[in-house]
């Protein structure tokens, strides 16, 4: 029971248990390697990814039963006129998002277990961190409220700080979790110095009343213009948009790429579900405002992402920029928003309300992009196992060397040009064109040239990967078994969702 001023209410415990177990698991692997003590052997070494795939898989579970129902908990009486306002909701939203938030953790640990060779990664740390981190990326899916929103983002953020600098003597991975922790400080800053102008404007937190409030003009607007424009500027810097975006190639390849792989994607649908709920449920009257910015942002970070791209000699490096270009086109979507503003803000509170419906884009995007994002970041992480310098030549023969591991790059890398066989991500590209192509025109114009220009930094990577080996009958790679199965499970979701993309694609576009 929790008393919340109004009363005493129960706590929805089915609702809340996905990220609690989450959480659970998360001190479990903490006092587990604490009591272990170092370990003698591999095998010992390997326990923490262990209880965090057990962890992540128990989470699952609630997940599942919750799917197709809609919950919500931590509730008061509505200040304003309307229905109760909650901070704590479980949605087809939130089902989708804790979905990649739990399959790209379980990736991200099998991809941790490379780390356990060199022996420079302290394994129970580094899989508590993670689970820590991805505690906060659930709870932001459920948040419903600005203060929730804020505090779960910096729960996602301080863990990964630590994750980026913990392998012991590589002053790379100091140095990029330094830059990591400046540019998110400030961002953090900036978005509450947006959240506070919006509460002093709307006189709530909770997004619902203060939709309300914005729609019934019951503060003053110039106000809450500001605080949405300071807050969409803080936010941007958590999804890498241009020109937030400066730390992303340095913390990418500093970091280890299974920190990488999980600032890429995880940290990354944590950010956009950020912005998905407070423009979409809380500053959607807003809209002919913030969606404008957000369009010219959109178009600067898929221009730059992929014109810097281009250059790049170095596989990861080369994932950072093509991260920072994915970023603007799930920012697409959004400069929809605007065009449907007025009928949307006239909308009931709520996900799925009228005028939402390009952002089904963005979330269906950003679900394919998960899959196939990791993809590549798995196979990095086993051509790292023998080159460190992560050189695009390093990869040259892979398809013949190491099949499972070279078809696996071939299948994601077409994925994230839109190319086929890689149909998942050719339909993802397709859903957020159509959602802007007749309402921001010269956007539309922007992404297809985007996308033509992706097309070419992509084929030279792929063009590697198919070239004769430099040095004939050299051994097969070393993969730790984690990371071939990693490799494995990226892999058969591209190609099951490429083969039936409705299983995806359909629930998602349905919500809106």
């Amino acid at each position: 029971m929790v008393d919340l001023g109004g009363g005493v209410q129960a706590i929805d415990w089915l609702a809340v248990a996905p990220v609690l177990v989450v959480a659970c698991a998360a001190v479990v692997v903490l006092l587990a390697d604490a009591f272990a003590g170092p370990p003698r052997s591999r095998r010992q070494a390997l326990v923490p990814a262990a209880l965090t795939l057990a962890g992540v898989a128990a989470a699952a579970v609630p997940a599942v039963r919750l799917w197709g129902e809609r919950r919500s908990t931590f509730c008061v009486g509505g200040v304003l006129e309307g229905p109760a306002a909650c901070s704590f909701v479980v949605d087809p939203v939130t089902l989708v998002f804790w979905g990649v938030v739990l399959f790209g953790t379980a990736v991200v640990a099998l991809l941790g277990t490379a780390a356990v060779a060199e022996g420079r990664t302290p394994q129970g740390e580094w899989n508590f961190l993670l689970l820590c981190s991805a505690t906060g990326a659930m709870a932001i899916a459920a948040s419903r409220d600005l203060v929730t929103l804020v505090v779960a983002l910096e729960v996602v953020s301080l863990p990964a700080f630590a994750m980026v600098g913990l392998r012991r003597d590589d002053p790379r991975a100091a140095e990029a979790s330094m830059k990591f922790f400046l540019v998110s400080v400030v961002s953090t800053a900036v978005m509450l110095m947006g959240v506070s102008l919006v509460y002093g404007a709307t006189g709530s937190m909770f997004l619902t009343q203060v939709d309300q409030a914005l729609v019934t003009g019951a503060g003053p607007r110039e106000v809450a213009v500001a605080g949405a424009l300071l807050t969409v500027v803080g936010l941007a810097f958590k999804v890498a948009a241009v020109p937030f975006h400066m730390w992303v190639p340095d913390t990418y390849v500093g970091a280890p790429v299974a920190v990488a792989a999980y600032l890429s994607v995880v940290s990354k649908a944590a950010g956009f579900v950020g912005l998905m709920l407070v423009l979409g449920l809380g500053l959607r009257d807003l809209a002919p405002v913030w969606a404008p910015l957000v369009a010219v942002l959109a178009a600067l970070t898929m221009t730059v992402g992929n014109v810097l791209a281009l250059g790049q000699q170095h596989a990861v490096r080369l994932l950072a920029w093509s991260s920072v270009a994915q970023a603007g086109y799930m920012l697409v979507p959004f400069a929809a928003v605007g065009a449907a503003g007025a009928a949307g803000s006239a909308g009931a509170a709520g996900s799925g309300a009228g005028g939402l419906e390009p952002l089904g884009a963005s979330v269906g995007y950003l679900a394919i992009y998960a899959f196939v994002n990791l993809g590549a970041f798995a196979v990095a992480a086993v051509v790292g196992t023998r080159h460190p310098r992560q050189r695009l030549t390093d990869y040259r023969g892979l398809v013949r060397e190491e099949p499972l591991a070279g078809w696996a790059l071939v299948f994601a890398l077409v994925a994230l040009a839109g190319l086929p066989p890689g149909v998942v991500g050719l339909l993802a590209k397709v859903v957020v064109f159509s959602s802007v192509s007749s309402a921001v025109t010269w956007l539309a114009v922007v992404m297809a040239v985007n996308v033509a220009i992706g097309l070419v930094y992509y084929a030279r990577w792929l063009v590697e990967l198919f070239r004769p080996a430099e040095v004939p009958g050299r051994s097969t790679y070393d993969v730790p078994n984690g990371v071939g199965v990693a490799v494995g499970m990226t892999f058969a979701a591209g190609v099951v969702l490429s083969v039936f993309p409705g299983l995806l694609l359909d629930p998602v576009l349905a919500i809106f």
